[in-house]
């Protein structure tokens, strides 16, 4: 027996809780709702050993069983109005099922099928259903938290009565997600129901090495969570479950807030199956086994008389159908057919024709002049007049104005609820505001400095990108960057940080260079379903005035514009780049030069850019950001690819220095990109 330390006191707090036997407290429930939890609990188990049987004959490639753990999913979702959204983790195979998802679709799924809910792009329960109210994980597993968030906020501001459910695991807790997710949730009062599984592993990890505490509702307190509303139910009880979960929803119709319940239960097989348990101690396996959730729940039914020997072999023979009817539709449908065409096109929901005129239909009745930061806060006020659901967060943004003073006024011209200031927990926010856009609201969050994005990058780059891709789900998110050097703030609020996106399929990217095409590009932004990284010059918020209409516009996203035009050579910049382009240009005169503004940088216009190319016979491509894998190296390599033969010279770029941003003065103006600028056209002239 390796009966270590470790486990005689698991096992001393585990006899005490769960308890053995369970308990099974009917409260009100007649005979014919526990009936219908039993049919409930029982189809997920039947499910789990068909899926092991398919996982070894490779009809499968993965499975995480939660075999030990239904009573949770079941308990939850039958306890919960089907109208409220709940996001599961991979053990909550309960959920799906309780929430009628058939399992044609569910196998389908599972095999990568097109019949499934992501089109054979990812597997297991990594999809969502918005019929179903149920939202998908990603196997970062702790931003489901701050996604939950949103949601809630959503309800909340809705005044629906509704409640959000979101799972977590012992190990996933762990994460700083949950952290950021419960302060939130804590500070604005939401209405979320946060379950933890704990059943003591992290995958091979046990507990007393994830963390020091010994309950997960001993945490609630830090967050202002009072003792009633972190609750400790036993997770193999499936009615315990049912009534924790059915009370703490009513609570929060009565008084929004968020309520922590903790499930103590264990898993009986691996993290997944090719884990395996071999990690486990001899013996805890069947310490647990004493309060298998099915098991258990199976004979008291029967010791009370709500179920027999009979009812029990009817039931399992309908299931069993159900499953093998389930199985042979899957197994049906034909494998996917790879279309490039229709991944690419997934990328993104189809963005709506503008309600608003284009800014080059305007006809300029004024000689108005407004800085860039004048024109950004301008279109952002006009979107959230267009736009009622259009919710505001971000540091300091609210009586503030933000650090920058880009919300100046706000509060007082649309509320505290639509203009929010928010925790310093970028990645719970960028979560809510995807949970927001999942809620049918949008969502603009702004980043204080583009560089502290590092800390929201999670969210952006697997939940926000891919999420239309995986699921169908849009984004409808626009994260506000401030950005750039030029301004003596060194490494941690100068970088270029739109290359660390420009990778990621699913984003937009956009970067004004002009107060006009800052206002038109925003609104439009804003409008969009989809998610915008959204970048504003730091130093050119006050340093840069222009020409700017009145009325609301917009500019069409991925659409350049010729800034200057030429002959002779063509410079390919954005932001910043653009005044020293143009500075660069009036000091050759003796050249024609032409200028592309890119202005959105994700996607980028290379009809524009190859049409210009082509006529002038030489590319110069400048950026602020550092040389190496900056943009623009794809930029230059498309050129090299596309205009091979119209080139008189190799294309160049000229771009930041290899190193982290600097601070002192001489150090700034030697990183940037203008000091090399003027050297590097007189090169590419020359040849």
């Amino acid at each position: 027996m390796r009966l270590t330390a470790y486990l005689r006191i698991q096992m001393m707090d585990t006899i005490q809780f769960p308890h053995n036997p369970l308990s099974f407290d009917r409260k009100s429930l007649n005979d014919e709702e526990i009936r219908q939890l039993y049919r409930q609990i029982l189809l997920p188990r039947m499910i789990e050993e068909k899926m092991l049987s398919q996982l070894r004959q490779g009809k499968i490639s993965k499975w995480f069983s939660g075999m030990g753990q239904e009573a949770i999913s079941v308990g939850a979702a039958a306890a919960l109005d089907a109208d409220n959204f709940i996001l599961p983790m991979h053990r909550n195979l309960g959920i799906f099922t309780t929430r009628g998802i058939t399992l044609d679709r569910l196998f389908s799924q599972f095999q990568g099928k097109s019949n499934g809910f992501t089109k054979g792009r990812d597997r297991s329960f990594h999809f969502g259903s918005r019929a179903h109210h149920i939202v998908g994980m990603i196997s970062h597993l702790g931003p489901q938290l701050g996604i939950a968030d949103g949601i809630a906020l959503a309800q909340k501001l809705d005044e629906s009565g509704k409640a959000t459910l979101v799972f977590t695991g012992d190990g996933g807790a762990s994460e700083g997600d949950f952290h950021e997710a419960v302060n939130v949730a804590a500070v604005w009062q939401l209405p979320v129901i946060i379950c933890v599984e704990n059943n003591s592993w992290g995958l091979s990890t046990p507990s007393v090495e994830q963390f020091k505490f010994k309950h997960f509702t001993d945490k609630a307190i830090g967050y202002g969570i009072p003792e009633e509303d972190a609750i400790q139910v036993d997770g193999n009880d499936v009615l315990a479950v049912y009534h924790a979960v059915k009370d703490a929803a009513a609570a929060l119709r009565e008084r929004p807030r968020p309520i922590l319940i903790e499930f103590k239960t264990f898993r009986m097989r691996g993290h997944e199956e090719a884990s395996g348990t071999k990690y486990y101690p001899d013996g805890l396996i069947d310490h647990w086994g004493q309060v298998d959730p099915v098991d258990r729940f199976t004979e008291w039914l029967k010791e009370k008389e709500i179920i027999d020997d009979s009812f029990i072999e009817g039931l399992r023979a309908s299931h069993n159908q159900t499953i093998k009817d389930g199985l042979k539709a899957a197994a049906a449908e034909p494998e996917i057919l790879a279309d490039e065409a229709q991944e690419l096109a997934d990328r993104f929901a189809d963005a709506p024709a503008s309600q608003w005129p284009n800014l080059d239909s305007i006809e300029q009745t004024s000689d108005r002049e407004l800085r860039l930061i004048d024109a950004i806060q301008e279109g952002l006020g006009q979107s959230m007049e267009a736009f009622p659901e259009l919710i505001l967060m971000g540091q300091d943004i609210a009586d503030y104005g933000g650090v920058f003073k880009v919300t100046e006024g706000f509060v007082e011209r649309f509320g505290k609820d639509r203009v929010r200031n928010t925790p310093l927990c970028e990645s719970a926010i960028v979560g809510a505001a995807l949970g927001l856009s999942i809620a049918n609201k949008k969502a603009m969050m702004e980043m204080q400095f583009s560089d502290f994005v590092t800390v929201g990058f999670n969210q952006i780059v697997n939940n926000l990108a891919k999420i239309h891709w995986r699921w169908g789900q849009n984004a409808d998110v626009v994260v506000r960057m401030p950005t750039g050097g030029n301004v003596g703030a060194g490494p941690f609020h100068s970088q270029s940080t739109e290359a660390w996106f420009f990778h990621v399929p699913g984003l937009k990217i956009v970067y004004p260079s002009s107060p006009a095409d800052a206002k038109g590009l925003l609104i439009r932004a804003l409008e969009d379903p989809n998610p915008v990284l959204f970048f504003e010059h730091k130093y050119l918020y006050r340093s840069l005035t222009g020409s700017v209409p009145e009325q609301p516009y917009t500019l069409e996203l991925g659409k350049a514009k010729v800034a200057l035009e030429g002959n002779e050579l063509t410079i390919i910049t954005y932001g910043l780049g653009l005044q020293w382009a143009e500075k660069a240009a009036e000091n050759t005169p003796e050249h024609s030069i032409e200028i592309i503004d890119l202005r959105t940088l994700l996607p980028w216009d290379e009809d524009c850019v190859m049409e210009s190319v082509r006529k002038t016979n030489r590319a110069l491509v400048l950026h602020e950001d550092t040389m190496t894998g900056g943009i623009g190296a794809e930029i230059a390599a498309k050129i090299q690819s596309e205009c091979w033969h119209d080139l008189d010279a190799p294309v160049a770029r000229v771009a930041g220095l290899d190193t982290a941003f600097p601070f002192a003065g001489n150090l700034e103006t030697q990183f940037l990109a203008n000091k090399r600028l003027a050297d590097a056209i007189d090169s590419i002239l020359k040849n």
